[in-house]
């Protein structure tokens, strides 16, 4: 069936396109409908089905035979370290760890933070909680403590899996003193840690709460999988909110699973067998679609990396990789790449190592440049494919469904959008706009399976973020337009939610970060274009009247107290003091126009603005740190 038909059925009769799609999946009780929309403008997804997303992932492969195949291949030149698990295995050690978990107590709906580096083990963990129908919620590992605190305030996990420590090249990441010190900030506590040691560091545990990953595990009896309803939550991930506050995502079982299982085949074009590599990190969505969950399902092997794009040790570690593993299809960010062609501009990198078995290269996270895209073309002659998808999403909105029917690639675009996603275009009223008009992008309700029915324990605020908006729709909080054909555009953020490396980050967090400094009165945080990261954070703050100490010394001082609140994630070295922030008569931050001041772009003096003289001061003060800082 060609794309345009497919999406035309997904949209006419959901019910039957998915219900079709969830043949693939094995299930306990199978479901007698796809869609639930008795509770619209909240919909779920094959909610009176029996399944268990472990099965799904790892067993049934071993009962289909291919138990030998390897499921998951971590490479880590940090280490120097590089080894195999194959589909029993992995089974068994998954087995064992669930085994060892249910012994001490966490049993279906119980959650579990995992706070882990890019190592076998943090997948082990996840799909151990997923074999019990325990909720898991993947904390990255750089987040600093207090981050880390309000997560396991707002999940109440019964358990945490820890490693000692993570790898950076140079450092180690010391992971145990930060959950430490994120339990005794946090109001409730864990029953139990367990921590897995890295020789790297040995870490100190604590008597009667931390147990030793290989040690609770012995002479434990292993447990198997433990049928879960349709509407299970696999797992809670937090995303920045605009207030600071971060949004527990959640994710359904089943939907999850017919989801993410169609589109291996149809987005990314693998089989059963192939190997398939994301560039990402556990702690983010793309690590849990699809480095741990996608490539499972579909019985491809992963590949979990604990590096570099550069560094760890040059400029020529991802083709290494993709060589030496023989990866066919291969995902990263668009600002890995930026930082590989920094290093390599004329690729001399790529000449050195056999690329024959790569076929497709997929870029996300951020709005890929087109620079970046026709260098990556030019230098690894495949298609290089972008694609957009939200944590909230879990899988992609729009892409090229290269695996039923390649369609022309638009560099600048995402593609055109994927079964179930009605993506509009939408005014400030909630009316479409024409081809061609950049607006508001809203996806029509309901969304596809494996998107977000809900936010967990935060039922009023899922409706306030993403459907109050535009009623009948989601609100995607991002901006841009479609052509002519049908290909989405995606132009901007419409919040203050800033892409640093791939990352998305809450201004409006470090914003309260840096407002709680002593000598702080008001502060903005604006994200500017940086060649490497995408966007980098810039702070603008206004002194209290009275602090007549060095500036410097105040910029010093926030930049680390950022550091040590967010975590190096943030990448904030930017700021700036000013006397006064330019705002709009009902006292706005006129943050967009403040972003093309620093950008050098040519703006139009807003028409609501207080006084036009503070946008000379703040392009003065751009200045000193050398950014470009435009006039109207």
């Amino acid at each position: 069936m060609a794309y345009a038909d497919l999406y035309r059925a997904s949209l006419d009769d959901p019910n039957a396109f998915w219900m079709e799609q969830a043949k693939s999946i094995d299930w306990i009780t199978p479901p007698t409908k796809a869609l639930f929309d008795e509770a619209a403008p909240l919909f779920e997804w094959f909610k009176d089905a029996q399944v268990n997303t472990c099965w799904n992932a790892v067993d049934r492969h071993v009962e289909a035979g291919r138990g030998e195949q390897t499921a998951i291949i971590h490479d880590s030149p940090i280490t120097h370290t590089k080894r195999e698990i194959s589909y029993v295995e992995l089974r068994n050690r998954v087995a064992n760890l669930a085994g060892a978990l249910r012994a001490k107590g966490v049993e279906k709906g119980d959650r579990v933070i995992i706070y882990m580096p890019m190592i076998p083990e943090a997948l082990e963990a996840m799909l151990a909680c997923a074999r019990l129908g325990a909720v898991h919620s993947v904390v990255f590992g750089g987040f600093a403590a207090n981050e880390l605190a309000v997560r396991i305030d707002d999940a109440t996990p019964k358990a945490i899996i820890a490693a000692s420590c993570g790898l950076e090249p140079g450092r180690v990441v010391h992971y145990k003193p930060l959950l430490d010190a994120a339990i005794d900030a946090a109001s409730h506590k864990p029953d139990f840690c367990v921590i897995l040691q890295r020789e790297q560091e040995v870490a100190k545990l604590i008597d009667g709460r931390d147990v030793n990953w290989h040690g609770f595990q012995y002479g434990v009896a292993p447990a198997e999988c433990v049928p879960v309803s349709g509407d299970h939550p696999a797992y809670i991930l937090y995303t920045s909110g605009t207030t600071g506050q971060p949004k527990g995502v959640v994710r359904p079982t089943a939907g999850h699973l017919v989801a993410l299982n169609w589109t291996m085949k149809a987005i990314y074009n693998v089989d059963p067998g192939d190997v398939f590599w994301a560039a990402s990190d556990v702690g983010w969505v793309v690590g849990h679609s699809y480095i741990c969950y996608a490539p499972l399902l579909a019985g491809n092997t992963t590949i979990v990396f604990e590096g570099k794009p550069i560094g760890t040790p040059d400029a020529g570690t991802f083709w290494r990789v993709i060589s030496e593993h023989k990866v066919k299809s291969f995902f990263t960010a668009p600002t890995a790449f930026r930082a590989v062609k920094r290093e390599d501009p004329k690729g001399e990198f790529v000449k050195k190592y056999d690329l024959s078995c790569l076929k497709h290269v997929y870029l996300a996270g951020e709005r890929a440049d087109p620079d970046t895209i026709t260098w990556a073309q030019n230098q690894l002659k495949v298609p290089i494919i972008d694609h957009w998808w939200q944590t909230e999403t879990g899988w992609a909105i729009a892409a090229n469904p290269v695996g039923i029917e390649p369609l022309p690639v638009k560099i600048g675009s995402p593609a055109v959008p994927m079964p179930g996603y009605d993506v509009q275009v939408l005014d400030e009223g909630g009316h479409p706009l024409a081809a061609g008009e950049l607006g508001a992008i809203a996806i029509k309700l309901p969304l596809p399976p494996g998107t977000l029915p809900t936010l967990w324990n935060a039922e009023a605020r899922f409706r306030k973020s993403y459907l109050e908006q535009f009623p009948g729709y989601y609100a995607s909080g991002d901006a841009g337009y479609m052509d002519d054909d049908g290909y989405v555009y995606i132009m901007a953020r419409t919040d203050d939610v800033i892409n640093v490396a791939g990352h998305r980050l809450s201004t409006g967090g470090m914003e309260e970060v840096l407002a709680s400094h002593p000598d702080v009165a008001e502060c903005a945080v604006i994200g500017v274009s940086d060649a490497l990261k995408g966007q980098a954070p810039l702070g603008f703050l206004c002194l209290n009247n009275g602090a007549d100490r060095d500036s410097a010394e105040v910029v010093a001082e926030c930049v680390s107290l950022v550091r040590d609140k967010i975590g190096p994630v943030a990448a904030f070295k930017l700021a700036v003091v000013v006397d006064r922030l330019p705002k709009t008569r009902s006292g706005k931050i006129l943050r967009a126009t403040m972003v093309k001041i620093a950008d050098g772009e040519e703006f139009k003096m807003p028409a609501t603005i207080d006084d036009p003289a503070i946008l000379d001061e703040v392009a003065q003060a751009l200045a000193t740190l050398g950014l470009p800082a435009a006039k109207p």
